[in-house]
């Protein structure tokens, strides 16, 4: 364990040293490395000053100064949510935007000087190496938690799923309360269970079993965050909901899903479930799938 410590510190210094995280001018903007890291996470879309929080790992008094700096700067507005005005929204400014652009012009040359002088094989080893870490860390830092499906971080999630469904087919428009519904009576013990998923602390995603008469399940709610995703998130999602099903007693799992979310019809297919005739009245919903769950 000693060596193995010393190798973590070693990798760390190193990174940080590379990357210029100790700069007070990261990217040659006028902002440290954790402002900059603030316009990323809040994003194209903005994002909850509490995901915000957990997301960077800082207290409430650290992330409002960031945010009151970055306001004065014209880059970011705050604002509460217009899904629940008890939430506080962070949203990126034009200013913010185009500052943004430049973080990413400037971060992808970064990483282009990492890799341009090492040879082809070589950048192929360090970019593979790169993504073993960043799964590995992940999946130290990942915890699956059954909650009641009306508490707050259940009810968060399920409004960037809602949100997202509708900025991919805005045209089509979901409504959680139509179809194959998942209301919280119905994913609430004994009928079903609710599951958030938690990376760092910060609940990045969730999921729901739906029990049925007959030793069936509905899965339902599956979503993970953009920003978690790529780390074999969904997957492990998908298992542990299929193991709640099994142990409540579910010989076969079922789910719907839309074509505009292709990623996770890959998923289900390499998952084992097999494309079936529509079984529920889901207007939102383009394919429905059925999976057998052995012991």
């Amino acid at each position: 364990m000693p060596s193995e410590v010393a190798a973590v510190r070693r990798f760390n210094r190193t990174v940080t040293q590379r990357v210029g995280a100790l700069s007070d001018h990261f990217l040659s903007r006028d902002r440290p490395l954790a402002m900059s890291r603030l316009l990323w996470e809040i994003g194209t879309e903005g994002a909850e000053i509490v995901m915000l929080r957990a997301r960077l790992g800082i207290d409430s008094g650290q992330m409002s100064r960031m945010l009151r700096t970055l306001e004065a700067d014209g880059l970011v507005v705050v604002s509460p949510s217009a899904a629940d005005a008890r939430v506080r929204v962070a949203r990126l400014t034009e200013a913010g935007l185009a500052e943004r652009e430049i973080l990413d012009g400037r971060s992808d040359a970064l990483a282009g000087s990492i890799l341009e002088p090492l040879e082809p094989a070589q950048r192929g080893e360090l970019v593979a190496a790169m993504r073993t870490v960043e799964r590995l860390i992940a999946s130290s830092l990942v915890e699956l938690a059954q909650v009641d499906p009306e508490s707050p971080d259940a009810q968060r999630c399920l409004r960037a799923y809602v949100a997202e469904l509708n900025r991919r087919a805005p045209e089509r428009g979901f409504d959680p309360r139509t179809g194959a519904t998942a209301e919280p009576h119905e994913v609430r013990p004994p009928n079903g269970a609710f599951v958030v998923v938690y990376l760092r602390g910060e609940a990045v995603g969730c999921g729901a079993v739906k029990h049925h008469p007959g030793r069936v399940c509905d899965l339902k709610r599956m979503w993970v965050a953009e920003s978690a995703r790529g780390l074999g998130l969904g997957r492990r999602l998908l298992e542990h909901l299929e193991q709640l099903a099994r142990d409540h007693g579910a010989e076969q799992a079922r789910l719907e899903t839309s074509d505009v979310l292709p990623e996770a019809i890959a998923l289900y297919r390499s998952a084992g479930y097999a494309e079936v005739a529509p079984f529920n009245d889901e207007p939102f919903a383009d394919r429905w799938f059925v999976k057998a769950l052995g012991a």
